[in-house]
């Protein structure tokens, strides 16, 4: 009962903690101003080693020399700017991976709803999972601007607000085209099977 208890709790932490990092931009908009940025640049530091793998963890040491060298050059509000950079680097290499030694990470969800998914549905998760690199690399470069040339409010809005419009865009474009890629695939292999029936008629006719 007691590790019910506390697995409930330990998911509700980290759904917390995941929240957080979405909102991670009007956090710091907010917060920034009362308590200023080497106490959110530590907090940012503790969530990010928390949001590593248990087995990855050990390089989370890399971000205290990276938060103290922050911190010494009186870059620590850089620092916190630089978080959805971060993000949209660390998305773009885990699909970019997927796409060098597959399956990518969009043919694994396809195939959990669809264990023998056709060739033509895994040449279509590799052209999804390009787009999804595209638009890590030019949000992560909108996103790199922001944080060096626009002012907090540019900075917090569009990276906590806008990309995530800009995101549902993108899901919805792709379950559009899906659709239709579906509906072609099918209106193919019924016109293959009629013409397979055509065909074995006309023998039987000959016959």
């Amino acid at each position: 009962m007691s590790s019910a208890i506390s697995s409930g709790r330990h998911r509700l932490l980290w759904l917390a903690v995941g929240f957080v990092g979405l909102l991670w931009p009007l956090v710091v908009h907010f917060l920034l101003p009362h308590y200023g940025a080497w106490p959110l640049l530590i907090a940012l530091a503790a969530i990010a080693w928390w949001r590593l793998p248990a087995g990855q963890r050990r390089w989370g040491w890399v971000l205290l020399p990276l938060t103290l060298v922050l911190m010494a050059t009186d870059s620590a509000e850089l620092g916190l700017r630089l978080w959805p950079v971060v993000v949209n680097l660390a998305l773009l290499l885990v699909f970019a991976h997927g796409l060098r030694h597959p399956p990518t990470l969009i043919e694994r969800f396809a195939r959990r709803q669809e264990p023998d998914l056709p060739p033509h549905a895994v040449r279509y998760t590799r052209r999804v999972t390009q787009a999804w690199c595209v638009f890590f690399v030019l949000n992560g470069s909108v996103a790199l601007a922001t944080a060096i040339h626009a002012d907090l409010d540019v900075w917090a809005w569009y990276n906590g607000g806008i990309v995530y419009g800009l995101m549902l865009a993108m899901f919805l474009g792709e379950w559009c085209i899906r659709q239709r890629v579906k509906r072609r695939a099918e209106e193919h292999r019924d016109g293959a099977l009629q013409g397979d029936h055509h065909e074995e008629k006309a023998r039987h006719d000959v016959s």
